[in-house]
């Protein structure tokens, strides 16, 4: 969400953005919208005053003609109550769309294809056999069954197995662990969440369709049904931000580094038809996400974008996996970012890289939704920047393990940095 003064004062800009991000927003209808309400709220701020005056004449003097007045403008300011009420209505479900202005060097374009490569690191290994994907190798090592995931789950359902399930945990593990001593404090909440959090991240309104309700909430001990909708989250960000909603921070106390661990359910709406088969797109999935919350200041929201993004790179290179960063374009970076890196991880068996972390900066477009401020030293009291950044999401990142560690006689190398966590070197198919 953006400042409605900001909005005023930058109009023009406020609706490049608009177009260039791809959405649809009337921004001149809300500014319409701003102007009648303004108004409205002036008029019955003055019949308020008008009341109170009135009132007071009454206390001393009754007269008809003063309570005839007195009722009058009770039913007046109820009439401008329920006109401002449908004005706000329209009013607020606009300001929830208005996306965040992106930064300068942003690459403006409709969708992925217009990201900018600016680094890569490592090369795509080359091999003496022909390339097996991870579909195939998961079913040789019997590690990932994909079939039976169907059976039970459905469309992009999946079991791994063996060695496959101590690897996606021990990779999840070394990654917490490495975050942690990186200096931000781990928390594990709810993957059940309230409409106001994902409003508050972003998802909501423009994800929904990527969000699962739960159709049976709950019940009281009454037995009266919970009338609150709830929603399985799709990454740990919304509810590290929640945790933070509605407080005034102290300024000494930033930044603040957390991060979490969560099972992530998303619907893939959007993706029918993409990535079918194995495990690039999935309905669920496990994932250690960062977030950063920081002074309202772009070149302090800016530095830690960069320390978030060079922990995901540092992963990476631990892994020994090649990888590229992408600045994505406006058409890809979704409403709220400011600005917003990819990093992309070589997998064999797609010949291509494919994202595995996605590293944001949303300025303070979460934090006036979420209502997350901050009292400077001044007593002055702003709004902070907020940032995530994925810092390991699996199965997908099997892929690439699997994929670029595989061996001539069909067997997989654990990373050297994993294989204390897992308790094995090499993954072999059973005889």
């Amino acid at each position: 969400m953006l400042d409605i003064k900001f909005i005023r004062e930058n109009k023009e800009a406020v609706k490049d953005a608009v177009r260039k991000k791809y959405l649809k927003v009337d921004i001149e209808r809300l500014l319409a919208l701003d102007e009648k309400r303004r108004e409205l709220i002036q008029k019955s701020e003055a019949i308020k005053a008008e009341q109170n005056k009135l009132s007071e004449k009454l206390a001393k003097e009754k007269n008809e003609t003063d309570l005839v007045k007195s009722r009058e403008l009770k039913d007046k300011f109820k009439e401008l109550e329920r006109e401002l009420s449908g004005v706000e209505e329209e009013y607020d479900a606009l300001m929830w769309l208005v996306p965040n202005i992106f930064s300068s060097d942003t690459p403006v374009g409709p969708d992925d294809s217009a990201n900018k490569e600016l680094t890569r690191w490592g090369e795509p290994p080359k091999f003496n056999f022909e390339i097996r994907d991870h579909i195939k190798i998961g079913k040789n090592l019997d590690i990932i069954d994909t079939e039976t995931g169907v059976k039970v789950s459905g469309f992009r359902g999946y079991y791994l197995k063996n060695e496959g399930a101590i690897l996606h945990l021990a990779l999840l593990w070394y990654c917490w662990q490495k975050i942690i001593k990186s200096g931000f404090k781990p928390l594990i909440g709810p993957t059940l969440v309230k409409d106001f959090v994902l409003l508050g991240s972003g998802h909501f309104p423009f994800g929904k369709d990527e969000v699962y309700q739960i159709g049976n909430p709950g019940r009281l001990a009454s037995g009266e049904a919970i009338g609150e909708p709830l929603y399985l989250a799709g990454t740990a960000e919304p509810t590290l931000l929640a945790y933070f909603s509605d407080r005034i921070l102290s300024e000494k106390d930033l930044p603040i580094k957390v991060c979490g661990f969560s099972q992530c359910y998303r619907s893939e709406a959007g993706s029918y038809g993409k990535d079918t088969r194995g495990l690039y797109r999935l309905h669920e999935f496990s994932k250690v996400e960062q977030v950063i919350l920081c002074q309202n200041n772009l070149a302090e929201s800016g530095k830690w974008l960069e320390e978030m993004l060079h922990i995901s790179e540092e992963i990476l290179r631990d892994l020994k996996l090649p990888y590229r960063v992408v600045q994505n374009s406006t058409g890809d970076m979704g409403a709220g970012k400011y600005k917003m890196y990819d990093i992309e991880t070589w997998m064999p068996g797609r010949g291509k890289y494919g994202e595995t972390h996605s590293d944001s900066n949303l300025t303070d477009w979460q934090a006036r939704r979420l209502n997350i401020k901050y009292k400077t030293g001044s007593g002055e009291v702003k709004f902070v920047h907020t940032l995530n950044n994925t810092v390991i999401a699996s199965p997908r990142i099997l892929i690439a393990i699997l994929e670029n560690y595989q061996q001539k006689d069909g067997s997989v190398e654990v990373p050297k940095v994993l294989r204390d966590w897992c308790g094995f070197r090499k993954i072999k198919a059973r005889k």
